[in-house]
């Protein structure tokens, strides 16, 4: 029996990108579930047809039915609503609760042994809501943000030394928002911190950059962006399915960790088979742990609305 991921508001970009992602490399059979039954059944036969483009044999379907989710792997969440310019991920608190609710319920009637991979925005709020709504171990909710942060901020740093993103690795911790926090001292380039190669008011202009990532994008484009969260998301799933023991900064529930208690925050975590498999605590100086801390009560102050 081959695979299963569900993409919950798959009809919308970033589902897509990520359904077609997984789809493309043929990592499991993929579902796509969203309130728009019709437009989910076309983007599932449209991603179907590209498969043989691609050399896939993935099976495709898509529709409202959560029954079509049964006895997902892995559960990918991407509903809600999209920010638009000049609104902040915050704003999008209260109406993507309400969502996350619904969602929720559905995916636990029809998955309860799925790894639940939060996407919807404000991230680290929505993941911990998800978490208390399924009553799942923190292993088996895990908000996709600093996968993408990083990849952010690799693209920034090889275009500023003009290297390949291959040689480029980044770390950016905290939550997903303005607050977010990088790491020069653990980013490097073949294996040389950046604090060697860049001034430091380079790479402060990068970590701006990569904290206001999506909202410079939301700016251009009028919207999130799709194609940067759905790859991150995939590729989360590519190490869950395949039991790779990949780290990547994630959003996870916190119990002690970086003395942040009861909350989920970013930081780097190995992907497995069952989900967050270790959280691996690195040392902080005492402004890189001030930062994290001002991050953590971003978070918990939005998680505090919604009684989370």
């Amino acid at each position: 029996m081959n695979r299963k991921v569900t993409v919950v508001g798959g009809a919308g970009n970033v589902g897509a990108t990520v359904a077609r992602s997984i789809a493309n490399r043929e990592l499991a059979d993929v579902v796509i579930i969203d309130i728009a039954d019709t437009k989910a059944q076309g983007i599932a036969l449209d991603i179907l047809q590209a498969c043989p483009v691609e050399g896939s044999d993935t099976r495709v379907v898509g529709g409202s039915d959560y029954a079509l989710s049964a006895g997902s792997d892995v559960v990918v969440i991407t509903s809600g609503v999209p920010r638009k310019p000049g609104m902040s991920r915050d704003d999008l608190l209260s109406v993507n609760y309400k969502i996350m609710q619904d969602v929720t319920a559905n995916v636990m009637k029809h998955s309860p042994d799925a790894i639940l991979i939060v996407v919807a925005n404000p991230l680290d709020a929505m993941a911990q809501a998800v978490y208390r709504l399924s009553g799942l171990p923190r292993e088996r909710v895990i908000g996709m943000a600093g996968v993408l942060d990083s990849a952010r901020m690799r693209t920034f740093i090889a275009a500023e030394l003009n290297v390949s993103v291959e040689n480029v690795t980044a770390f950016v911790l905290g939550g997903h928002g303005d607050t977010m926090v990088p790491l020069p001292r653990y980013s490097t380039v073949a294996g040389i911190p950046i604090t060697e190669l860049l001034t430091p008011e380079r790479i402060a202009a990068i970590c701006e950059r990569t904290a206001n990532g999506g909202a410079e994008i939301t700016k251009l484009v009028g919207t999130s962006a799709w194609y940067a969260p759905g790859q991150s998301s995939a590729r989360m799933v590519e190490a869950i399915l395949k039991d790779k023991k990949l780290i990547e900064p994630c959003s996870v529930y916190l119990q002690g960790e970086y003395g942040v208690n009861d909350q989920f925050l970013g930081v780097p975590v190995k992907l497995g088979a069952k989900g967050v498999e270790q959280v691996i605590q690195i040392t902080l100086t005492a402004d890189e742990k001030t930062a994290l801390d001002k991050s953590a009560a971003a978070v918990k102050e939005l998680t505090s609305v919604i009684g989370v």
